[in-house]
Parts: C-alpha cells; sequence; structure tokens
C-alpha cells in the first residue's frame, strides 16, 4: 500500500464525526482527481513556500492533477477572484485557506453551493464553520496560541511587547496579536501592534525600530510570521539589540530556527504548515477515490521551538522545505 493510503487510513481510523458524508457512488481514478488549492499565501513566502511543499509532495504521493493558487501579495479580494475562477472549472476538491470572511463568503458559498468538497487551512477555523465549510487544518485557534505565548513571555518576566502585524486585515495574524496581550494582561502586561509592510524587509525594519525607539519601555517583540521574523533577525544583528530586546516568532523558517539553535532567538510557534499542505490534498483524493472523509477538524500546532536543542534537531527538515 503506498504511503499516502496508510497515512489517510491511519487519519480516518483516529477521527470521527462532522458533515462529509462518505459516498461509493461516481467514484475516481486518482488520476483523473483535480484539486484546487487557493490560498492567501504566495508560495514565494517562506512560510507558504512548506505549504506548498506539502501540496506538491501529496499530489506526487497520491497521483491527482493539483493547483497551488494565490495572489502575489496579501491580498483577499484578489483571492476571492481566483477562488471563483477555480471554482469555475468544477475541481474534485477545494483547499483555501480563510483570512477575511467577508471578502471571501461570497466565493466560497459559490463552491459549496456547487457541491465542491471543501477543505480550510491555516486560518478562519470558526469563519469557515459558520458558513458550511466541513472541515479545517491548521493551529488550533491562533487566539489561544497567542494566549499560550503571552503567559510565556510574563513567566520570565517580560510584560510589555510590540506584536508586528505583517499582513493588517487577516484574522488570523489580528487574533495572534489579541491573544499575546490577553495572554500578558493576565500578569498586568500588554501589547501593542505595529503595522508592516510585507515584501518590504527594509521597511519592517525601519518601522519596528523607530517603534523601539519612541517606546522605551518595550521589553520584546513578537513577530507573527517569517515575512516580519526574518527581516528583525537581520536587524537585531546588525543592530545589536540582542542584549536590550527579546524576539519571538510565529512560524518557522531556516534563519528563525539558526536564530533559536545560537540561543538568540526566544522561540517560534511551529504550525506544522507541511501537513496543512499535505493531509487535505490526500484527503480530497481519497474522497474522490474511495469515498473516505475523516470526520473532525486536524490541528497541527501550536507547537514551541524554545530551544537551541530543538531548533538543531529540525533545521535540517527546514533546509529539505518541510518545516
Amino acid at each position: 500500500m503506498p504511503k499516502w493510503m496508510k497515512l489517510a487510513s491511519a487519519v480516518c481510523a483516529l477521527l470521527a464525526a462532522t458533515t462529509f458524508g462518505a459516498s461509493a457512488e461516481g467514484l475516481m481514478d486518482a488520476e483523473d482527481v483535480k484539486i484546487a488549492v487557493v490560498v492567501h499565501g504566495s508560495s514565494s513566502d517562506a512560510y507558504w513556500s512548506v505549504v506548498k511543499r506539502g501540496v506538491d509532495d501529496a499530489a506526487a504521493d497520491t497521483g491527482a492533477q493539483v493547483q497551488y493558487i494565490a495572489p502575489q501579495v496579501f491580498d483577499s479580494v484578489e483571492q476571492a477572484r481566483l477562488i471563483k475562477a477555480a471554482v469555475a472549472t468544477k475541481p474534485d476538491g477545494l483547499v483555501v485557506s480563510i483570512p477575511d470572511i467577508d471578502a471571501l463568503r461570497e466565493a466560497l458559498m459559490e463552491a459549496i453551493d456547487s457541491g465542491i468538497p471543501v477543505i480550510n487551512i491555516d486560518s478562519g477555523e470558526p469563519e469557515g464553520e459558520s458558513i458550511g465549510v466541513p472541515l479545517y487544518v491548521g493551529t488550533t485557534s491562533e487566539y489561544q496560541a497567542g494566549i499560550l505565548a503571552g503567559e510565556r513571555l510574563a513567566k520570565d518576566g517580560i510584560l510589555q511587547v510590540a506584536c508586528i502585524n505583517h499582513e493588517v486585515g487577516n484574522l488570523s495574524l489580528d487574533q495572534r496579536c489579541n491573544g499575546i496581550n490577553d495572554g500578558l494582561a493576565k500578569s498586568g502586561g500588554a501589547s501593542a501592534v505595529v503595522a508592516v509592510e510585507q515584501g518590504d524587509p527594509s521597511g519592517v525594519q525601519q518601522r519596528v525600530q523607530a517603534y523601539l525607539s519612541s517606546h522605551p519601555d518595550v521589553q520584546a517583540v513578537f513577530a507573527t510570521g517569517t515575512a516580519s521574523a526574518n527581516p528583525l533577525i537581520q536587524l537585531f544583528e546588525d543592530q545589536e539589540l540582542w542584549s536590550k530586546y527579546k524576539l519571538y516568532t510565529y512560524d518557522l523558517g531556516p534563519e528563525i530556527l539558526e536564530s533559536v539553535a545560537d540561543g538568540k532567538m526566544g522561540f517560534g510557534i511551529d504550525g506544522q504548515q507541511y501537513l496543512m499542505g499535505y493531509l487535505p490534498v490526500v484527503l480530497l483524493a481519497q474522497y474522490a477515490t474511495h469515498g473516505l472523509m475523516v470526520q473532525n477538524n486536524i490541528y497541527t500546532g501550536p507547537l514551541f521551538v524554545d530551544s537551541p536543542e530543538k531548533a538543531k534537531a529540525i533545521q535540517k527538515l527546514a533546509m529539505e522545505g518541510t518545516r
């Protein structure tokens, strides 16, 4: 049995209870299955490149025809247009992320009303469920992950934090910053959101440096993803800020792991996004070919990579594109 079938069978055996119904009618050969993955993150982004690697590996393992589609930059209106275009091709399955339910609702309802099986990944779990997307694969509550992070920082005596949002309007990043703030608040701390522009590393550095200069009480900087974390690692190196501030981030990448491994960055929150790309393709291929579907959401994180030993253990996987 191929490894993807073993994986899918194991997952199916462990999980049970939503609204994807099993079906024995209209089953297809794997090579005829068409799946569209339409997300808000470009594959050139360090985080989303790992998602795409999972998508590509699942396509190879299942034999299905799979397309990865995303805007060049974060743009929910453009993502909605891309979802509508994908729905018009009548795929046998659709994978989406939901960073902005208001912008995507109409496009997603077109898919649902057309009877296309839809799986949500990465963001917008409750928002997707509210309109009838039955399955989510990703981190269990970005808000709760933020609370855990905030509580960790407070325990270490860090109570004033700058939370760097590189995709203003992305609900999941808002939830990350809100969670950090509320986790700190339990100990009398707080965080402030600093908006920066994705795709402008020097702009990220200048905006954060200016904020730190005007807010001397800040003890730590918390990036909401690799798009802001990587420029900040370089800023901390260039300006020798490691002794003055702590630096943390959501998500992993080679630069982040190297910094944690070197004992500089405090931790990275791992959502295992490779699985967010891999599992939905396998599940939709199984549904089309065997009528099988898991019945509960699948949570891939959060995990905290918070020591040099942990970071070193997965550095090779990050270089290979799977972490």
